[in-house]
Order: C-alpha cells, then sequence, then structure tokens
C-alpha cells in the first residue's frame, strides 16, 4: 500500500472540505491537494528523472507546501527525508549526503541550499516551495499513484543525534501504516470533522501525527507563525472544534501558563498528545488544572515511530486510583501493535518490578538504519529492537522509564538513575530546571552532579535546601555531589537535554 491513497480517497469522498488551512484561512480543499500532489509527484518523475525508491529531502519550516511534497514524494513512489529546518547547514548536508538524496525540497529561508549540489554528488535539484520551479513541477500532468509495497521505505527519520552523528531509521509504508492504525485503537478516534494542528516541527512528531487524521480526512491547521505561539492556538480553538496536536513535554507547560491559552474557550480542543522527554508530575498536574482530562502520553522513538507505551486520557482522568501519582511518572502500557519485554544484558526477560533494558516487536518497527548494517544488526537483535532505554514493569502492566542506558550512573556499585534525582530537586519552588550526569570518581567510579537553572539567578537555592529535599524523596548515595548553577541547559532542536554536552564540560573542567 502507498500511504498516497489517503489524499486520493479524500478528493473522491470529501473534494470540497478543507484540507490544510493556515490559522483560519484554507489553504485548499482536497480536490485542489490532490490534484497538486499528483502534478508534484509527475513533475519528480518525468521532469527531473527520478526513480521509485529515490530519496527527496524537505527542508522547510511548517506551512502547507510542507504537507503537499509529502504526499507528491509518496504518490511518485520516492521516500522522503524530512529534514530539522532548524538544524545548522553542515547538520544538513551530513544528512543529505548519508541519504543520498537526489533533490531537497526548501522554502525561501533555505534557499542557499542549492549551492550543496556541487559538494553532494547525487544531488541534482533544490525546489523552492512556491519558486519558479516548484510551480513548473505543480503544473505537470498529474500521473497515478505508484505501486509501493508494505516493504518499500516512505520516510527516512534521521534521529536527533543526542549521542552523535545521526542515523537515519527506515520507516516503511507498512510502519507507518501501523503506527496510523495504532492511533485510532489506543489514544483517539477521528472523523473529517476534526482538525489537527501542527504547531510542533512536522519533521518529527507533529508530522507523524498528521498521518492518522490525514487518513480520516481531517484539516491539517498550519499556525501563521509555524510554531508554538498560545495567540495563535487559542484563535484555531476558538474557530474549530476537536483540535488535536502534538507538543513536547516543554510546550506543554509552557502553554499551560500562557494567558491567551489562560483566557480561552478550551472547547474546540480534543487532545493533546506529548511525549519525547520526561514529562515531570508537578508541569503535568498544573497542565491538566488547565486543559482538563485531554492530555495522553505516547512513548516511542524514531525507530518504532511514536509507538511503544501510551498513558491514555482516561488514565489521566483516572485521579481516585490510588497509583495515580506512580502512573502519571509512568510512560503508561503497552501499545496495541506491539510487544514489550524489559531484558537483561543477555536479552532474558526480567520479572515484574525488575529493571533492565526495554526492547520492542512489531510491525512498527523500522526495518533499520539507512546503509548501516553494523547499527541495525547492534539495534535489531533476534526481531527485538533493543531501544537503549532502561525501565520496569510493576504488576498492572505500566512500564516506568528509568532513564537511557548510557545515562545510568553507577557509584559505589549501586545504580543510580538521573531522572529519579531530578524529579525530587523539581520540587524546590525555586528551580526552574534541572539535569543530572556522572563525572568519573577515583574514590566511586561516578560521582553524581546535578545542573540547576534557577528561577531567579539572583536568589538560587541554596545547597543545603536542595540536599534536603533529595534526603526526604530518595536514597542517601543518590543525593548530588556536587551542584552546577547554570543559567540555561543545553537542548538539541526537539528540546530534549544533551547530556552529552553536560559530561563534555566536566571532562573540560576535570
Amino acid at each position: 500500500m502507498n500511504l498516497a491513497v489517503w489524499v486520493e480517497r479524500n478528493a473522491q469522498r470529501w473534494p470540497g472540505r478543507p484540507a490544510i488551512a493556515v490559522g483560519h484561512e484554507v489553504h485548499a480543499d482536497w480536490a485542489t491537494v490532490a490534484t497538486r500532489v499528483a502534478g508534484l509527484a509527475g513533475g519528480l518523475r518525468h521532469r527531473l528523472g527520478l526513480q521509485p525508491g529515490d530519496r527527496v529531502a524537505i527542508v522547510m519550516r511548517n506551512r502547507p507546501e510542507y504537507l503537499e511534497a509529502l504526499f507528491a514524494i509518496w504518490h511518485a513512489g520516492l521516500v522522503a527525508v524530512p529534514i530539522n529546518a532548524r538544524l545548522h547547514r553542515d547538520e544538513v548536508a551530513y544528512v543529505l549526503e548519508q541519504s543520498a538524496a537526489s533533490a531537497v525540497v526548501v522554502d525561501e529561508d533555505h534557499h542557499d541550499l542549492d549551492t550543496l549540489a556541487d559538494d553532494i554528488d547525487t544531488l541534482g535539484t533544490c525546489i523552492v516551495a512556491t519558486g519558479r520551479r516548484w510551480a513548473e513541477l505543480a503544473g505537470a500532468s498529474g500521473i497515478a499513484i505508484t505501486d509501493r509495497r508494505p516493504a518499500d521505505a516512505a520516510w527516512l527519520f534521521f534521529t536527533s543525534g543526542t549521542t552523535g552523528r545521526p542515523k537515519g531509521a527506515t520507516l516503511t509504508h507498512r510502519n507507518l501504516l501501523v503506527m496510523s492504525l495504532s492511533y485510532f485503537a489506543d489514544i483517539d478516534s477521528i472523523t473529517a470533522d476534526d482538525a489537527v494542528l501542527l504547531a510542533a516541527p512536522i519533521s518529527h512528531g507533529a508530522g507523524l501525527y498528521a498521518l492518522p487524521h490525514v487518513a480520516r480526512g481531517a484539516v491539517s491547521v498550519i499556525p501563521p507563525s509555524g510554531g508554538v505561539d498560545g495567540t495563535e492556538i487559542a484563535d484555531v480553538l476558538r474557530r474549530r472544534s476537536g483540535v488535536s496536536f502534538f507538543a513536547a513535554p516543554t510546550m506543554v507547560k509552557r502553554l499551560a501558563s500562557d494567558p491567551a491559552i489562560l483566557d480561552a474557550d478550551l472547547s474546540g480542543l480534543k487532545t493533546i498528545v506529548y511525549g519525547g522527554a520526561p514529562m515531570y508530575l508537578a508541569d503535568l498536574t498544573g497542565a491538566l488544572e488547565v486543559f482538563g482530562p485531554r492530555l495522553a502520553q505516547i512513548y516511542g522513538q524514531g525507530e518504532t515511530p511514536m509507538t511503544i507505551t501510551a498513558l491514555s486520557k482516561a488514565d489521566h482522568a483516572d485521579r481516585d486510583h490510588p497509583r495515580w501519582a506512580e502512573r502519571m511518572q509512568s510512560v503508561g502500557a503497552v501499545r496495541t501493535d506491539v510487544e514489550v519485554r524489559v531484558v537483561d544484558e543477555n536479552g532474558v526477560a526480567l520479572p515484574t518490578g525488575e529493571t533492565g533494558e526495554i526492547v520492542v516487536r512489531g510491525d512498527v518497527v523500522m526495518s533499520g538504519y539507512w546503509e548501516q548494517p553494523d547499527a541495525t544488526s547492534d539495534a535489531i537483535r533476534d526481531g527485538w529492537l533493543h531501544t537503549g532505554d532502561v525501565g520496569s514493569f510493576d504488576a498492572d502492566g505500566f512500564l516506568t522509564l528509568r532513564d537511557r542506558s548510557k545515562d545510568l550512573i553507577i557509584s559505589g556499585g549501586m545504580n543510580i538513575y538521573p531522572r529519579e534525582v531530578e524529579e525530587a530537586l523539581l520540587r524546590h519552588d525555586d528551580v526552574a530546571a534541572v539535569s543530572v550526569v556522572g563525572r568519573s570518581d577515583p574514590e566511586w567510579g561516578e560521582a553524581v552532579v546535578a545542573f540547576v537553572v534557577a528561577i531567579d539567578a539572583e536568589r538560587p537555592p541554596t545547597i543545603d535546601q536542595l540536599d534536603q529535599l533529595c534526603l526526604e524523596r530518595i536514597a542517601r548515595y543518590k543525593r548530588p555531589k556536587e551542584y552546577r548553577f547554570v543559567e540555561s541547559l543545553p537542548t538539541n532542536n526537539y528540546g530534549k537535554v544533551l547530556k552529552r554536552e553536560l559530561r563534555e564540560q566536566l571532562d573540560h573542567n576535570a
């Protein structure tokens, strides 16, 4: 199955219904989008000479042409390589080279990427959306949807690269179809009357969660700014119903204190799906007070697109459950479409309550890393994807993440998971953010170091206060041996804290 059939079907069933909007302005209905997609596909194949399986990259901020380009690439039987528009030019060049992209579709802000064709042998052309070449391609004769097998690549999802150079997870048409069906099974039902708000980057989670909405004929709404803006979101909620969107926990926290959201009529809001980083209990509780039981958490990776476990809206709403707080700090129960285990270093499944690496198996798991067989065989063993995440199941089947396996701190032979230390420190009213890492220690092997961002840099919390918080909530040996007060924490383009950079700071100052 080729995912582009969704656009074609929507045009047949709802030709005049809005397909894409910018704010409250309709950009195009389904009939128009289908015509543009088929024309662009014809242009990519016949005018540029691309063949099924060739890669076409997209480097654009959120805008209507992004979705048109994405489905045109699939319509033509090509492979999409969405690249975060905030990446440095050299980082973009790396992904283009690694994917051997034949063409790249960009917005005006990235038109200078055309010069990369001189350095990348496979890159033949740079197409500026709404520019002359884009218009020429869109005006080409439309072609029929190119047949694709379920195992054919559809999307090369380059990981965020928090531990080094990013790798391209090869997501097939089957992977993305199963991911979309799992959304219907475990997160929400969707109708053509609903809307998906694309405020987070389409190149990442927001783009993946646009797919089940396109499959059902819902309208994709792009904020005028192309990003997360409380005033714009409030306006969308005022004008539309059944609105859902994907957001990182930092975005949810920011919106929950945004005056425009606090003053807004939220009756049009259906669901906020959050994931990609920890959502601390205090932040989650505050968000629930603002948004009500409209939050759902997902735990997934680019290698198994947004589909491992989920904490449903019903779970969030079940405040009377005796272990509600514990469940809110878990990542939920296993999704319908996968098997999940917690295993030891030999791959042997561990019993309930014991901590080990999380492994996943199912039709949503990537086929492998693009052109990296060694990395693929290391990640997928005996059919199981080794996530690199550490966690444990409780008796009710809820999975709690302890940390990335690389973030585990071993001090004096004892395992320390940074997240539980961070949770304790974040209870201080004067702490805005915190990240915990380990540094080498000649006596203990590793020592716990906390990087702390104070709400008021002139009046930070005292070390005694932070120590006391830890002693009240976690074992003494987990307490940080050192606190470093910083103005901000280093993050990547998706808002994840780069603990690698924090460790490098420690090494540099050693």
